[in-house]
């Protein structure tokens, strides 16, 4: 037997009206918003994420899933939905439109890690990009959409906010993280000891519990922001307060990815032990420039939809499963089941859900089989019927029937 890849979980039939239910509330959601859906493909050029996300990160030193193809060209299988979506605003010249331009997206991301509760090789993602909106208001409006959803969802979970500053001020924040840790490499994990050199920054997302613990005490980067950026941090902690929107500055917060700028965010929670970011995002002034269009400010997030799944059980949610089966058409002998193909066939084209026998089973096994499939009423065709023109339609819930003509009984499921 051939067995599923680690890191990597099917979506029973069972469970797939779950995912419908959070996919649809994000589309309901990002649509409020103004946003329209973006398609981009499962893999790119591998240059497009060491450009976009940056070399140094754990993405692109550890987690992608890179190989040649048969052109030998270098391919990745997407780590995230950002640098995508970046290259095709470039690509497609989406910055000749109307601005900013405001999209989303739900697409599979693959990550090679230790897969654990809540960390999968491939997982899903819905995502949003906004690019032309340079001012605090359009990152507020980024975290309200994100909150919108978590709440629709019925999650409960902590908004944390922090600037990561732009390269100005990066880069004097830099210099101090490098006095801070000069004297503490060998404390540092052999990663860290690394970053130290190439991007200190990268030290304060680290999840080694030696290198978290030494961070606690290290300079803050709210401390090193410019005018122009505390100015920025100032305005988005005014517009959430003024939305009602509770939140707590995280000076730690770096985020795994290079392109962030400013704003950085996540929403938290304590109920999925140490993976508790359920979503994440910021800004990313410069990705496009790095990317070699004309500079673009932007903004956006990502949310793992399996970690809101298994959130929303954690929290007891009830998620309504989607409309069953209206009606199962048992049919007895081969003229009946040609009658209750046909009746099947016109109660789907006025709308109604509805099924027949596919397996030769008897009328019994096909009652069973109704049953199984929590159909809501069974109607019985028969050689009976066929001559008198007039079938039996059982509900399963009680037992009550009630006679029908065959010909009506489009009219009589649609009117149910």
């Amino acid at each position: 037997m051939i067995n599923i890849p680690k890191g990597t979980k099917d979506v029973l039939p069972n469970d797939s009206f779950k995912w419908h239910y959070v996919e649809r509330k994000a589309r309901e959601i990002a649509s409020k918003y103004c946003l329209k859906e973006i398609r981009t493909p499962t893999f790119e050029h591998t240059e497009l994420f060491l450009r976009g996300v940056g070399e140094t990160t754990d993405v692109v030193n550890k987690e992608m899933y890179t190989f040649l193809d048969k052109g030998e060209r270098s391919i990745t299988l997407k780590p995230e939905g950002t640098a995508g979506v970046a290259r095709s605003f470039i690509e497609n010249g989406l910055f000749n439109g109307a601005m900013p331009l405001k999209t989303y997206y739900i697409t599979p991301v693959f990550r090679y890690e230790n897969p654990q509760k809540g960390r999968l090789r491939e997982h899903h993602q819905f995502g949003i990009e906004i690019y032309g909106g340079k001012g605090a208001d359009t990152d507020a409006e980024v975290i309200l959409l994100a909150k919108s959803l978590l709440d629709s969802l019925g999650l409960h979970v902590k908004l944390y906010i922090n600037s990561m500053g732009c390269p100005t001020c990066r880069k004097a924040y830099n210099d101090a993280l490098k006095g801070y840790f000069a004297d503490k490499l060998d404390k540092l994990c052999s990663t860290c000891r690394e970053r130290y050199y190439k991007n200190p920054l990268r030290i304060l997302d680290c999840k080694e519990e030696g290198c978290k613990e030494l961070c606690v005490s290290a300079p803050k980067i709210t401390g090193y922001l410019c005018e122009e950026c505390s100015a920025h941090f100032e305005k988005l902690k005014k517009l959430l307060e003024i939305s009602g929107v509770e939140y707590e500055v995280n000076p730690y917060i770096v985020r795994g990815l290079d392109y962030y700028t400013k704003t950085v965010f996540e929403f938290v929670t304590t109920a999925l032990g140490s993976q508790g970011t359920v979503c994440g995002g910021g800004r990313y002034d410069n990705l496009i420039e790095q990317l070699g269009g004309a500079p673009t400010p932007g903004v956006g997030f990502g949310m793992g939809i399996e970690r809101a799944l298994m959130l929303m059980e954690e929290e007891g949610v009830v998620i309504p499963e989607e409309e069953g089966v209206k009606v199962y058409v048992a049919s007895m002998g081969d003229d009946a089941y040609f009658k209750a193909f046909e009746v099947v066939s016109s109660l789907r084209k006025k709308g109604v859900k509805a099924e027949l026998d596919h397996a030769g089973r008897g009328v019994k096994a096909q009652f069973k089989y109704a049953d199984k499939i929590n159909a809501e009423y069974v109607v019985t065709i028969g050689d009976n019927e066929l001559i008198s023109g007039v079938c039996v339609v059982k509900r399963m819930s009680d037992g009550y029937t009630e006679e029908t003509k065959i010909s009506e009984l489009a009219e009589y499921f649609t009117n149910k």
